[in-house]
């Protein structure tokens, strides 16, 4: 089990937390034979039943999400089997059957674990979906179908898994809130997750993500809801973090799968820049990913040049090539960026229809260039190609002619 951004005291001899001491035991539980895993899960129910409530609900549920952690060989562990049997024990029950310890049982093992089971997938995901579909609007309610879209969207992006077990449900899920607005905001953030997941193995999505969710519309308006509430002025909160970082996410995996155009690309572009013009400054590691977004926005041929040029996309990349205190990673992406722009053109040369749009593109980026000296810029980095990309594992060409000069 691996974890990150945890919390560290100044002072090593400070006496750990309850909180602390839950998380130091159950790090150690895949790493232990059967027996002092036992008593490790003995101690572990003891400390649980010390914590107090605001303790308790750091590790249900939104222990994985909220606090980055994750397992690497739970799947591997006899806690993971004996899950898994209990799981499928409880389903097989005729009589008696307690629907609320399944759903606990099942969220449980996926927040566990990274892949889940074709044995399991049947089980689970009915489970889930059943619990993601309440509309009460107790704040109990409320808490269980976040708590079960959240460990849905857990569910890795390659396991295949048959649309009867979940799409007319998450699509009625969807579809309900863009009319009543009755989910929170990680929850719809959590079912579009799941959905856009899903992509990877079936293509045959794309058109209902596209034109009946409508996708690019919602993460736009979504990102941009998110990005008013956020004070930047201050050390934004780890839910607001982890709320943007999932959403880049989710867009990442839809630019890669998904090969419909879309109208709304330029809105949704604009937002990204908006982000990271937002976040430059005291937030780097979002305004890092916000350039990688738009990195992979160039790379893929369903967004058009005009789409990154109406979204602010191409004056923001050139803008942050020219700041010399640009991180190495994010000056990769940059130059990335304007390469594929490049290439964009290049491939726009095979169509003679495109010609006119073509030049007059191509007339526009150019001047954007004489006018900050980018010819100049890319030259005075030609020296630093390899080091940046042995560095960053990303391949730039020592070619400056792709980089437009003489596009």
């Amino acid at each position: 089990m691996e974890m990150c951004n945890e919390d560290k005291s100044n002072d090593d001899t400070q006496e750990l937390s309850l909180r602390d001491k839950f998380s130091k035991l159950f790090n150690e539980l895949e790493h232990c034979e059967k027996e002092e895993q036992k008593q490790k899960i003995e101690e572990t129910n003891r400390l649980m039943e010390e914590m107090d409530k605001e303790e308790f609900k750091s590790f249900i549920g939104y222990w994985k999400e909220m606090k980055c952690v994750w397992s690497l060989h739970f799947g591997e562990t006899s806690l993971s089997k004996s899950l898994k049997k209990t799981i499928i024990d409880e389903e097989k029950r005729r009589e008696g059957k307690n629907e609320k310890l399944l759903v606990e049982l099942c969220e449980c093992y996926l927040f566990l674990i990274n892949t889940i089971s074709a044995e399991l997938m049947p089980i689970c995901i009915p489970c889930l979906i059943k619990v993601a579909l309440k509309k009460e609007e107790s704040e109990e309610a409320q808490n269980e179908v976040e708590t079960a879209l959240m460990v849905m969207s857990s569910a890795g992006y390659w396991e295949f898994m048959e649309q009867e077990l979940y799409l007319n449900e998450i699509k009625e899920i969807i579809q309900y809130h863009q009319e009543y607005h009755n989910l929170k905001r990680l929850a719809y953030q959590s079912a579009w997750q799941f959905l856009i997941n899903r992509l990877f193995n079936d293509n045959n999505l794309e058109g209902m993500i596209v034109n009946e969710l409508c996708f690019v519309r919602e993460a736009a308006r979504e990102l941009d809801e998110l990005l008013c509430c956020v004070d930047w002025k201050r050390e934004i909160e780890r839910e607001e973090v982890i709320a943007l970082m999932r959403w880049f996410q989710t867009l990442a995996l839809y630019f890669e799968f998904c090969h419909l155009w879309n109208e709304g690309y330029a809105e949704l572009i604009s937002i990204i820049v908006k982000a990271f013009r937002a976040s430059r400054d005291d937030h780097r590691e979002i305004s890092k990913q916000c350039i990688h977004l738009l990195r992979k926005a160039a790379e893929i041929e369903v967004i058009k040049i005009n789409d990154l040029l109406k979204g602010g996309a191409v004056d923001l990349i050139f803008e942050e090539i020219l700041q010399s205190t640009s991180n190495g990673e994010i000056l990769c992406d940059c130059l990335n960026f304007y390469l594929m722009i490049s290439r964009k053109l290049k491939r726009m040369e095979d169509f003679k229809t495109y010609e006119p749009k073509r030049k007059l593109i191509k007339k526009e980026i150019f001047e954007k260039m004489e006018k900050e000296g980018y010819e100049d810029i890319i030259i005075s980095l030609h020296e630093t190609f390899n080091y940046l990309s042995k560095e960053y594992f990303i391949h730039l060409p020592i070619n400056i002619s792709d980089y437009f000069v003489n596009v």
